[in-house]
Formats: structure tokens, C-alpha cells, sequence
């Protein structure tokens, strides 16, 4: 009898052995299908996370022989990917959308003024606002006029922006607010007239004199917007968002819910190019946190196609003399474009037409050729010269949303014209081009979802399988690509390719777990994927 419990013994002490040999860390995961998204695009098994990080990848047998974990994850077999990167998006514009009336989808203007009455009964607001109308989904496509809005609301404001954000509809008492009249001067844009009476469409530039009418959010209201956003999108699995245009005040909001522990998603946030931002930041440098990397400067190009305000070389096929305008002049554009090459800044243009992104192209290339790793950015590079591909490269990237080309494919060629047409959301050439593509979704112009980013991307239909064979398809990327565009390239564009975008030792532990396998199921079920688990330095934030 003592022989066989000396016997148990050794046998409870070995395991016990085995057991504190083990390496602690946080998180373990394993029995999962994870896509590294390394240089060799290689599959793994499983994972272990310790600080925030990635200490280990390999096999299910490998990782859970070598770790003990505070928390072990079974992943069911089920797909892991990096956390998605948004290189494109508007993220405090998101979360502030939620404050104001809402109207996406609308497929009349009818449908627009009862949202808006509707609206105003539950909130009565001195000054309503609200965003997401697009008159090419109506049965008439053209810009509505304020008269019906005068009718219900001669007295309060009301400014109702354009779902691309470079139109907006005001109403008379907005117009009177602003001091607009048939005599107001403006520079880049359009304030519309007919029959020499204001239609209440703004475009663009003149947009700035409402908007500097309304009252400032309160700090109350500035970081319920940020919290919302954030909750949205890691709800789609997003864990770094490139937040396209913001002001210092809200860039040092951001930082202190980082430091409070509240706002844990990573932000690439792009200064909105105004004479505040870039005296307080170019000449201090970048300032970086694990969360928050301030490193670039957003210049506005052009306006949109969908509001004829993208600067095109030739006239709108679908209005006569008609080119759209710059919303700068060129000199303006070339002095701040110097300003930020002279600094350690980046410089990320939104060009839409083809005019814009010549100019862009043509400035970025005189001042980058002597400059080896600037990673200067267009954004948008919708509608290219065939002539003008050749100037994108790693050093002039193209950030590119693939969801505005099935928005747009119903009405791009009545803009554009059928041989110019070929130049537009061009994908795979300018991948072919640049060697690599940065991948977002603009919203809230587009929606949050980034599953309709890879749909769009590599299919080119809507959701409804519209068009048969799919919009220009042999502009289409591949599942890899489009994968590498939402993760590791966009990582790249970021100058945060060693920290993120891919499941990797010594990497943050952002990743997230989904129901399906975006690279084997058929294509048209993953505008339907949802996102299990969201995860941002190994802590989970979101569970379905």
C-alpha cells in the first residue's frame, strides 16, 4: 500500500512538473481556422496572448503544450482573421449621426420630409440636421428644392447634408440664418439658383456657412458620439478605424477616453487641413499612443460624382459645361502639399474626378521623387486618366472604397460617359500599379459593414446581384487581396504594418472570430457574415 502511494505520488508530482513548466500568458485560443495574413498568407491553429499581445502562433498541440492561460478560448474550428482596418471612414461624423435624423435609404424626398417631422416630434430641436439622402435613388434624380421644408418649418433651421457629405438642402430660415442670398460670393461649389430665386442646395464650399450657424456639440454630446461609434464598429469587427478629418479638440477627446480606459479602439486620425491644426502639429511631429497615431493631414480635393462636384478634365456627359470645381486653388493645394513634405507628416487627399487626382498626382510625384517612404495617400482615386496610373506606386497609394462602385455603377456612366468610365473605380489596375491598395468604406456614406467592402470588392454586384456578371468586373480583387487591403495593406498605409494587420509574434492582439469563412463560403452569402467575437490587445469588446 505505501509503495502505490509513493507510486501516486510521483505521478501527481510530474504532472504537477509538467503543469509549472508551462509559460503563463492572458489568453489562449485555440482549435481555431486562423488567417495570419503574414508575408506567406499562411494558416494557423491556434495562439497565445500575453500583455496585449501576440507571444506565440502555431498548432492546437504546439500552443496548449507550451502555455497555461488565465483564459482559454475553444474556437470551434470557426474563422479568425485580424482585426479589420477601416482606411477610410468617418468616425466621430458616425457616432454624431446618431444624434440627428437619419436618412439613408430614403427612396423619395417625400419619404426625406416625414422622417424629418418624425423626427422633430421626438426631439424638438432648435435646429435640425441630418444626413444621407441621395436623389439618384429616387424615382426623380434630381436635387430637391427647400419649398416644401419652408411650408413645415418657416421658423426653425433645418440642414439636411447629402449622403456624400458635398450637397446640402437648407431651408429658407437655415438661408437666413447664414445670410445666404442670390448675391452671396463664393469660391469652390455652388450655391444653386433657378429662375433667380435659391433652390436651397448647397454644394460643397457654401456648405460652411450653415455649418458655421449651428451650436458646437457639447463635451456631454462630443463623447456619447465616440462611444456610440465605437460600439458600432466593433459590432462589425473593425478594431482600427482611419478617421478621415477631425479638429484637435476632438483628437484630444479621443486621448483622454484612451487614457480613461473608455475608448479602446485604435484611430488613425487625419487632421482636417485648417491653419489650427497644422500650426499645433507639424512642427511638434506626430504624436503616437498604442490607441491614438496622429501622423496625417487631410486636404479636400474635389466634391463628389454624385453631386457633379468631382473636378473632372472634361465636361459632365450628363450637363453641359459642367466640370465640377476644386475646392481649393491649385496654388493653395501645392503650398499646404509642401508644408506637410517638409514635416514628418502625411499627406492624404481626397480626390474624386479626374482633374483632382491629376493635380494630386502631379504634386505628390514632383515632391515625393526624392523621398523614399512617405506613403502619401489618395483618397478615393475614383475616376482615373488611363494616362495618370502610372504615378501610383507604395509611395502614392490609392485608398479606395469598393462599396461607392456598386453605389454609384446605377449612374457612373450618365456622369462620366462610357470611354472615361473605364478609368473609374479601377481596383485591380491601380493594385496592378501600386503593388497595393488600402481598403475602407468612407461611412457614414457608405455603411458600416465590411463584409459589403469584400463583397463589392471581389464580386462588383449589389445584394442583389445586380449586374449579372458584376459592375466592370475584371476590376475585381481577389479574396486574398481584398483580405490584405482590409488588414495588413491598410496597416501599411498607416505606417503601422510591424504593430497590426496581422496575426504575428510581437503583434497587437486584435483579431476577431466569425460565424462563416469569408475566403471559401459562396460570395454572395458574405454580406450576411456577422462577427462573433471582436477582440482589441487580447481583451474581448465585443460578443455576439
Amino acid at each position: 500500500m505505501k509503495k502505490l502511494l509513493f507510486l501516486f505520488c510521483l505521478v501527481l508530482t510530474g504532472i504537477s512538473c509538467q503543469t509549472n513548466d508551462k509559460e503563463k500568458v492572458d489568453l489562449l485560443v485555440y482549435n481555431a481556422d486562423v488567417y495570419t495574413v503574414n508575408d506567406s498568407f499562411e494558416k494557423a491553429e491556434a495562439f497565445a496572448v500575453k500583455d496585449g499581445k501576440f507571444v506565440a502562433v502555431g498548432t492546437s498541440q504546439e500552443i496548449r503544450e507550451k502555455y497555461q492561460a488565465a483564459e482559454v478560448h475553444d474556437a470551434q474550428g470557426k474563422a479568425v482573421y485580424p482585426g479589420f482596418i477601416d482606411a477610410h471612414a468617418h468616425f466621430y461624423r458616425l457616432g454624431l449621426q446618431q444624434q440627428r435624423v437619419d436618412l439613408t435609404g430614403t427612396k423619395s424626398f417625400d419619404e426625406v420630409v416625414s422622417r424629418i417631422v418624425e423626427f422633430q416630434k421626438e426631439r424638438n430641436v432648435d435646429f435640425i440636421t441630418g444626413r444621407g439622402w441621395d436623389q439618384n435613388d429616387w424615382e426623380v434624380k434630381e436635387f430637391p428644392v427647400k419649398d416644401t421644408l419652408d411650408k413645415l418649418f418657416p421658423d426653425t433651421p433645418i440642414a439636411i447634408t447629402r449622403i456624400d457629405g458635398h450637397a446640402m438642402l437648407v431651408n429658407q430660415a437655415a438661408l437666413d440664418k447664414a445670410n445666404i442670398t442670390t448675391e452671396t460670393k463664393f469660391d469652390g461649389g455652388d450655391i444653386e439658383q433657378k429662375n433667380g430665386k435659391l433652390t436651397g442646395i448647397l454644394v460643397d464650399n457654401p456648405m460652411e456657412l450653415v455649418s458655421n450657424t449651428m451650436a458646437a456639440p457639447d463635451m456631454e454630446t462630443q463623447t456619447q458620439a465616440l462611444m456610440d461609434a465605437q460600439k458600432i464598429s466593433f459590432g462589425y469587427g473593425l478594431t482600427t478605424v482611419d478617421d478621415a478629418g477631425i479638429d484637435k479638440e476632438t483628437i484630444e477627446l479621443m486621448d483622454s477616453l484612451n487614457n480613461a480606459g473608455e475608448l479602446k479602439i485604435r484611430i488613425y486620425a487625419m487632421l482636417s487641413n485648417n491653419k489650427k491644426n497644422l500650426d499645433h502639429y507639424l512642427d511638434k511631429g506626430p504624436y503616437k499612443t498604442e490607441r491614438l497615431n496622429v501622423r496625417s493631414v487631410k486636404f479636400y480635393g474635389d466634391g463628389a460624382l454624385g453631386s457633379r462636384g468631382a473636378a473632372l478634365k472634361k465636361p459632365y456627359s450628363d450637363r453641359d459645361g459642367h466640370y465640377g470645381a476644386l475646392l481649393s486653388p491649385v496654388s493653395e493645394f501645392k503650398k499646404t502639399a509642401e508644408r506637410v513634405a517638409n514635416s514628418e507628416f502625411q499627406l492624404n487627399t481626397h480626390a474624386i474626378g479626374d482633374s483632382a487626382n491629376y493635380v494630386v498626382l502631379k504634386t505628390y510625384d514632383s515632391l515625393l521623387e526624392a523621398s523614399a517612404d512617405r506613403r502619401w495617400r489618395v483618397e478615393h482615386a475614383q475616376v482615373i486618366d488611363q494616362k495618370d496610373f502610372k504615378y501610383f506606386s507604395k509611395n502614392i497609394i490609392p485608398s479606395v472604397q469598393p462599396t461607392h462602385a456598386t453605389s454609384d455603377m446605377y449612374w457612373a456612366e450618365d456622369r462620366l460617359g462610357e470611354e472615361r468610365t473605364k478609368g473609374a473605380y479601377a481596383y485591380k489596375k491601380l493594385l496592378d500599379q501600386a503593388g497595393i491598395v488600402a481598403l475602407g468604406t468612407d461611412f457614414p456614406v457608405e455603411q458600416v459593414n465590411p463584409f459589403l467592402t469584400f463583397y463589392a470588392a471581389v464580386d462588383r454586384q449589389d445584394t442583389e446581384n445586380y449586374p449579372e456578371g458584376g459592375f466592370m468586373k475584371e476590376q475585381a480583387l481577389s479574396r486574398e487581396n481584398t483580405l490584405k487591403g482590409m488588414t495588413i495593406w491598410a496597416a501599411y498605409s498607416n505606417f503601422e504594418e510591424q504593430e497590426k494587420g496581422s496575426i504575428e509574434t510581437g503583434k497587437f492582439a486584435d483579431f476577431i472570430i466569425l460565424d462563416r469563412d469569408i475566403m471559401k463560403v459562396e460570395i454572395d452569402s458574405v454580406p450576411n457574415t456577422k462577427v462573433l467575437s471582436t477582440f482589441v490587445n487580447g481583451e474581448q469588446v465585443y460578443k455576439n
